[in-house]
């Protein structure tokens, strides 16, 4: 549901509709993703994707070797807490409820004014389930779809651009194909995860035209020969280790290298 929610971001579907506009409007504000900022974060990373020297809006953070030596301590935690697996395990609270609602709303109270109201209205029905049905209810119901959706959501949003092989580029150097092609992986799955995903794991075309609604994404690659021949990560805990392992971009490598590489 989150993935189609993304292609109406994207004005890729439904876009027109009035009934949607009410729905996914809902939708976002239940998700603790309200439209506001969902829209101009997400916007502006695909304008900005593997680009080195941009804000880390929408997306991971990215320090270059050089950039990383010369930064204080308190900067080098910053961006390894960031990074690290456990802000993509409890997502739901850094990542969401932190980030997209909670900094989001202070950093512009009158442009994501939606972010308050998804807050509130979240606090509220977790009230309201504790008080009527009790913690149980709301450990099953709530905190535990929850925690496994946005940690995995966070998980594939981060390996869809850290992976063994992405590359990025100086802003001078960099280019919005190159980006798509270069800097976003295909996570392979199968029919079962494509699925439950949204084809999401065809990223690389996803960014190469975002207008391309997430059900045509297979037949966009079957199609054409030049997008057969992706970067490739899977969901196997080995590939996940080694996503998670990224930490520096090493120029003179022209890779993203481990903490120990340094």
């Amino acid at each position: 549901m989150f993935v189609i929610y993304h292609d109406y971001a994207h004005h890729t579907i439904l876009y027109k509709s009035i009934s949607a506009r009410i729905i996914f409007s809902a939708f976002g504000l239940y998700m603790l993703a309200p439209t506001s900022i969902w829209k101009r974060s997400h916007d502006y990373h695909h304008n900005n994707n593997s680009k080195l020297f941009s804000a880390s809006i929408g997306s991971y953070p990215i320090f270059s070797k050089q950039k990383f030596l010369a930064a204080s301590k308190n900067e080098r935690r910053e961006y390894l807490a960031v990074r690290h697996p456990l802000n993509m395990i409890f997502g739901y609270f850094t990542l969401f409820s932190f980030g997209m609602c909670i900094l989001s709303f202070l950093s512009s109270p009158r442009r994501h004014y939606d972010s308050l109201i998804s807050l509130i209205l979240h606090i509220t029905f977790i009230v309201c389930i504790f008080y009527f049905f009790g913690w149980a209810t709301y450990i099953l119901a709530i905190l535990m779809p929850f925690s496994i959706a946005c940690g995995f959501g966070a998980y594939l949003f981060y390996a869809q651009h850290n992976f063994p092989g992405v590359t990025f580029k100086n802003n001078i150097e960099w280019s919005y194909e190159h980006a798509a092609l270069e800097s976003s992986s295909y996570m392979k799955m199968n029919f079962f995860w494509q699925w439950v995903t949204a084809n999401i794991g065809f990223h690389h075309i996803h960014h190469l035209n975002a207008k391309i609604p997430f059900y045509r994404l297979p037949e966009t690659m079957r199609a054409l020969p030049e997008l057969q021949n992706p970067k490739i990560t899977t969901l196997w805990p080995s590939d996940i280790v080694k996503c998670l392992r990224l930490k520096i971009w090493d120029p003179d490598k022209q890779e993203m290298v481990p903490l120990s590489a340094i």
